[in-house]
């Protein structure tokens, strides 16, 4: 072996051992700065807090600002809701009273207000003037008869005492003088049948009242008793509601009633009469009310109402006091540290902006009124003054 490679041996051994020596030092390095890390730690954690870097206590605030009102009791009405329709009080159907003749005038359409005894319709005359002459001659003739048969009666009597006439022949002469007469009468009564014949020409109004309705057409020829016109009598229209059997018993007759019409608009009716009987099939009975005539009241309108049957003490709240959850109704009472609860309530009637509380909640109760749709049970609020409309119990 040269010197050469000697010495390069001793120096590849003499670098190992430098770098051996840099990875202890890194490793020392490593773990004192751990150590000291670890010391610190230890020490802050160990360390009592100033007073100064601990926080303060939070107090609880509020979740709402919301203003409280107290149950109110007051007089309230008691109602009866009800369906029906509006339908003429009576209806006259005017006929023809009089075969074979034809419309020659039609005076009045659907609409039209009439008198009683008003011509709305016109028959032609010709047939019935023909007719009446005829049987005017009839009378004439007849009359002139019977003269010819008292005539011989009144010989056929002075002949009768003194003999000279056969009594049979007597009998004859005093017939023919009342067959004369009989037939004079029917001669008459056929006259009198012709002149009231031609009064049926006119077709008169039976009553007061309106046109609902117009089969009558002009030329057309039509029978005896065939529907012309009908009429509302006097214009006179109730209102027929259906009530069940047991709502019966707290309606009166002349009790009052307000019904609103199908554009809103309320009008007053009076009760007139209870129907005798309920329908075997529905269970419901027809009130029978009469209303107050307006150009919007139509017959055979649907309508809504209500019977008025007096009075009831109802306490009641604000209506946006009562909140609607899963189907219930409840309210949010207040306590004296103004923590809420939620009280379930059963409700009633309806009337301005407040509810009738049924049940569930006593009288002297605050309870929240604005705001309370936010709440749930066990929130802490903040009450404002109360306003003066909701505590308004009217």
């Amino acid at each position: 072996m040269n010197k050469s490679t000697t010495n390069n041996r001793a120096g590849n051994t003499s670098m190992a051992a430098k770098f051996q020596a840099v990875k202890i030092n890194r490793k020392l390095i490593f773990a004192a700065v751990i150590a000291l890390a670890t010391v610190g730690a230890t020490s802050a954690f160990m360390a009592p807090k100033s007073q100064e870097t601990q926080p303060e206590a939070v107090a609880a605030k509020p979740a709402l600002y919301v203003s409280t009102a107290k149950p109110a009791l007051a007089a309230w009405p008691v109602k009866l809701v009800a369906n029906g329709d509006i339908a003429p009080w009576q209806e006259a159907i005017v006929g023809a009273e009089i075969d074979g003749l034809r419309l020659s005038a039609v005076n009045v359409n659907v609409g039209d207000w009439v008198r009683k005894g008003q011509v709305i319709a016109e028959f032609a005359k010709d047939t019935m003037y023909q007719s009446l002459a005829e049987q005017g001659a009839m009378v004439v003739e007849a009359e002139a008869v019977l003269a010819e048969a008292k005539a011989n009666a009144v010989r056929a009597r002075f002949l009768q005492k003194s003999g000279a006439l056969p009594a049979q022949q007597i009998n004859q002469l005093l017939i023919a003088e009342r067959t004369a007469e009989a037939k004079l009468s029917a001669a008459k009564a056929r006259r009198a049948s012709s002149q009231l014949q031609l009064g049926y020409t006119h077709v008169l109004a039976p009553d007061d009242g309106v046109i609902s309705a117009r089969v009558a057409t002009l030329g057309a020829v039509v029978s005896s008793g065939d529907e012309l016109f009908r009429l509302i009598r006097k214009n006179r229209l109730e209102w027929r509601a259906e009530v069940t059997a047991a709502d019966l018993a707290n309606i009166k007759t002349g009790g009052e009633v307000i019904i609103t019409l199908p554009d809103r608009e309320q009008i007053k009716g009076t009760v007139r009469m209870v129907a005798p009987t309920v329908d075997p099939k529905t269970r419901n009975a027809l009130v029978y009310v009469d209303v107050n005539s307006t150009p919007q009241v139509k017959a055979g309108m649907f309508a809504s109402g209500e019977f008025l049957l007096g009075t009831t003490d109802a306490l009641s709240v604000p209506q946006q006091a009562v909140v609607i959850r899963d189907g219930f109704s409840y309210v949010f009472a207040v306590d004296s540290s103004n923590r809420i609860s939620q009280v379930k309530v059963q409700v009633g009637r309806r009337r301005s902006n407040r509810i009738e509380i049924l049940d569930g909640l006593p009288g002297d109760t605050d309870i929240v009124v604005s705001g309370a749709g936010f709440l749930t049970d066990g929130d802490l609020v903040s009450v404002q003054a109360e306003s003066a409309n909701t505590s308004n119990p009217g």
